[in-house]
């Protein structure tokens, strides 16, 4: 019998390792695991990736002129900041098919709707982020932009927001890495991402040890963007 063997029957002889993080459970159902995280880490890419768009285009809409675009996106940001995620995911998932039955028709309709959701929703606090980064361009920019004969939307293209992502990219890792998290609620809609993988193995096992194995992925995932965002935010600090 190997050192680490005899380490682990140790650890399983104590009875609350052995319930809440087992070493050999850990060790059986890590690869399962592994595959639950592999679809968390897409739905949170793909949801990023349409809500920061997304997101751009409400903030611009939220600085306009128009009251109308200012109201449109007042609306959507309200909702969807203050609403909860799950709420919005039954919404998006139930409620719409059954009000629109040609959408249940869609292949695959309970993933690409699941990222609709995800993208709408990070798309609202995507857009407070941008908001609040291009309000901290300095006003001379947008003047000096318009009186080189740029209209407002090229200015905003060219010169505002290229500066506004510079500053907005901590922001937006914290985001990325809240809506990370916020994929376990997929699990309520029976979607096998990382949480209901572990829901279902600790099931199997009957033990909680796999849902102790989905927080160690959880950890791996998120703390190097958590450094991430430290070492961008001392960066920018700096060149300030």
């Amino acid at each position: 019998m190997s050192f680490l063997t005899s380490i682990s029957n140790w650890l399983d002889s104590i009875p609350v390792i052995h319930q809440f993080a087992s070493p050999k459970i850990l060790a059986s159902v890590f690869p399962f695991l592994l595959e639950g995280a592999k679809l968390t880490i897409l739905f949170a890419v793909l949801g990023e990736l349409f809500g920061i768009p997304l997101g751009l285009l409400a903030a611009v809409f939220k600085l306009s002129k128009l009251k109308v675009l200012r109201a449109l996106s007042t609306i959507y940001v309200d909702f969807f900041r203050g609403t909860p995620l799950l709420v919005q995911l039954y919404i998006g998932l139930f409620a719409l098919p059954i009000a629109f039955p040609v959408i249940q028709k869609v292949p695959d309709f309970t993933f690409y709707g699941g990222v609709a959701v995800l993208a709408v929703n990070s798309g609202a606090y995507v857009a407070e982020i941008f908001r609040a980064g291009i309000e901290s361009i300095h006003k001379g920019q947008m003047e000096a932009a318009r009186s080189l004969g740029f209209s407002y939307l090229k200015a905003m293209w060219y010169v505002i927001i290229p500066q506004t992502f510079r500053r907005v990219l901590p922001p937006l890792t914290n985001e990325f890495i809240a809506l990370l998290k916020d994929t376990a609620l997929l699990s309520a809609l029976a979607i096998t991402e990382l949480a209901m993988k572990a829901r279902y193995l600790s099931s199997w096992k009957a033990n909680v040890s796999p849902f102790m194995g989905a927080a160690l992925i959880y950890l791996a995932m998120t703390i190097p963007l958590t450094r991430l965002v430290a070492y961008m935010e001392k960066r920018l600090a700096i060149s300030d």
